[in-house]
């Protein structure tokens, strides 16, 4: 029997090509998304219906959103792929309280609880995956995203920390962090600021998408069984 992954964020330019990229890989998936069902209808036609564990939508913006999705959400997933996320870009002192619990409970404790509703099954089972897409601000930090760049490191550290509490388990726990990616999040740039970044980034373009869902499909695969509490930077050599 194939693995089952659950993949929070499954609507989004990120999420979208892994859950195609891990079909591909033989995955059965389940998907969470918050509010795009056109692009999850697309994921479902795609799909064969063996593989195809259904899909939830969920607002995991607040505590009750999350307790929500969990209810309704089975515990026995062998992989977890979190890529679901949103950008807060402007002046940290403008900043609302609701923007930021907002970031807080996306980032952060939607994966904690997710994680912690899982690995019950995990570590029965002696085996598991957990993957979470944090970013290059996350290790960097970025002015006017300050907020943002807060949330994605504590990603970083969830990651380096579950990984040495659950390794005697057999579960792995392993980050990407993505550069400059081509999708909605940086459709606010200007052609002239788009090819300024470009310029500054040694390979000189944007990754793709798929680029990323490879990079979580090597660490969930065999060929990365001794790696764990690794963050793996996909970000063109961009620092």
């Amino acid at each position: 029997m194939s693995k089952r992954c659950l993949i929070i964020g499954a609507s989004g330019e990120i999420g979208y090509s892994v859950t195609r990229t891990l079909v591909e890989k033989g995955y059965r998936v389940g998907l969470q998304y918050y509010s795009n069902l056109r692009r999850i209808d697309e994921l479902e036609n795609q799909i064969p219906a063996s593989q195809w564990l259904g899909a939830r939508q969920a607002d995991l913006t607040t505590t009750e959103g999350i307790q929500a999705f969990l209810q309704i959400t089975s515990k026995e997933w062998e992989a977890i792929v979190f890529c679901g996320g949103h950008l807060w870009k402007g002046l940290f002192q403008d900043m609302t309280d609701a923007e930021m619990d907002q970031l807080y409970h996306v980032h952060l404790k939607a994966p904690w609880m997710i994680s912690r509703h899982v690995l019950p099954f995990m570590i029965h089972n002696k085996a598991g995956n957990i993957v979470t897409v944090s970013s290059i601000f996350g290790e960097e930090g970025s002015s006017m995203e300050v907020a943002y760049s807060s949330v994605k490191g504590a990603q970083i550290s969830f990651v380096k920390a579950l990984s040495k509490e659950v390794a005697p388990s057999g579960i792995r726990v392993n980050a990407v962090t993505p550069g400059v990616i081509a999708t909605k999040m940086n459709e606010m740039l200007t052609p002239e600021e788009w090819n300024t970044l470009e310029g500054e980034i040694p390979l000189g373009r944007a990754g793709q998408p798929h680029e990323i869902a490879d990079a979580i499909s090597y660490l969930l695969s065999d060929q990365s069984s001794y790696v764990t509490g690794h963050v793996l930077r996909v970000n063109g050599g961009w620092t």
